[in-house]
């Protein structure tokens, strides 16, 4: 038996109209959206038959095209209908929750560039779209490039592993952990407002050094971007903390060795280093301020999701 709900949906669904040409136009426009993000990750993981003029390639870019238009034209009342509510949310988040309709072309630009650069841009298409709470509030709060925020992870690497010798291929990681001494010395935890998840921007966080899992690991996002490095946040069932990018499997043993006993000798002292391995194998280190050492242990091991800010 039908749920009436589904059906009075579908009816209405049915009855969608949208004036011509307009719908025409609103299926090209949407195509040639989804089509620029498809055609990079297409381009970059099939093999390139080294055809005269990137033939292969008009082709394939032509075949996304026709193919994808005939798709949307098929669905297009279901597709309008998702549209307009869309629409109206990004009204809505305009006027009232600080993310509308500039928001939503800086992240798709932000992705688009990103994976142009990258070499497996399906992956940075995938975790654009993975569900992650207060997402654009949070990347919104990593404010690598805020001045105040570039001075203090500057401070810290002044105050911290300056005169350390030897390592001058590891120099930028290990500023990185000088920002997290620094962080990690001063953090005092205390919970959010209750019944509300209040995202603290990383200068709101400088001002008193305090707050809980969200607001340090984005402090720590932003300071670690801010000199250069990549991090990323991670989103378990009840916590949120950070990581940074240490390079690949070849470069763990010197990290725990520089961990262990050169910059962190004490505080690490007969314990282990954390990091996750990534299916690119790049390693991630974990700099939660649950331990006073860089590569602490898991508060959870389930990783939900992942924002990464590079």
């Amino acid at each position: 038996m039908s749920n009436p709900t589904i059906v009075k949906l579908k009816a209405t669904i049915r009855k969608f109209r949208i004036p011509k040409p307009w719908d025409s136009i609103v299926i090209f426009i949407l195509n040639i959206l989804i089509l620029i993000p498809v055609f990079i990750i297409l381009h970059q993981v099939l093999i390139d038959p080294d055809w005269p003029i990137h033939l292969d390639r008009i082709l394939l870019f032509l075949a996304i095209i026709i193919g994808m238009q005939f798709l949307l034209s098929y669905f297009k009342r279901f597709i309008f209908f998702i549209l307009i509510i869309y629409l109206g949310t990004l009204v809505w988040g305009t006027l009232f929750q600080g993310y509308g309709f500039n928001s939503v072309y800086e992240d798709y630009r932000a992705m688009i560039f990103a994976m142009s650069a990258d070499a497996h841009p399906q992956d940075v298409f995938v975790s654009k779209l993975l569900p992650f709470p207060n997402k654009s509030k949070i990347e919104a709060a990593v404010e690598y490039d805020n001045p105040k925020v570039r001075n203090f992870a500057l401070k810290a690497t002044t105050n911290h592993f300056r005169d350390v010798k030897g390592f001058h291929d590891y120099r930028q990681i290990i500023q990185c952990f000088a920002i997290f001494k620094e962080v990690q010395g001063r953090w005092n935890y205390v919970n959010d407002p209750k019944n509300r998840e209040y995202i603290a921007k990383a200068t709101e966080s400088l001002e008193h050094f305090s707050g809980d899992c969200d607001d340090h690991a984005i402090l720590m996002a932003s300071l670690i971007r801010a000199i250069g490095g990549t991090p990323r946040i991670i989103h378990t069932q009840a916590h949120m903390y950070p990581e940074m990018l240490i390079g690949d499997e070849s470069n763990i043993e010197n990290i725990i060795y520089l961990i262990q006993e050169v910059l962190f000798k004490n505080e690490s002292k007969g314990k282990q280093i954390f990091y996750h391995i990534d299916e690119r194998g790049k390693v991630w280190l974990n700099l939660d301020y649950t331990a006073k050492y860089p590569g602490g242990p898991f508060m959870s091991e389930e990783i939900l999701g992942q924002l990464t800010f590079d």
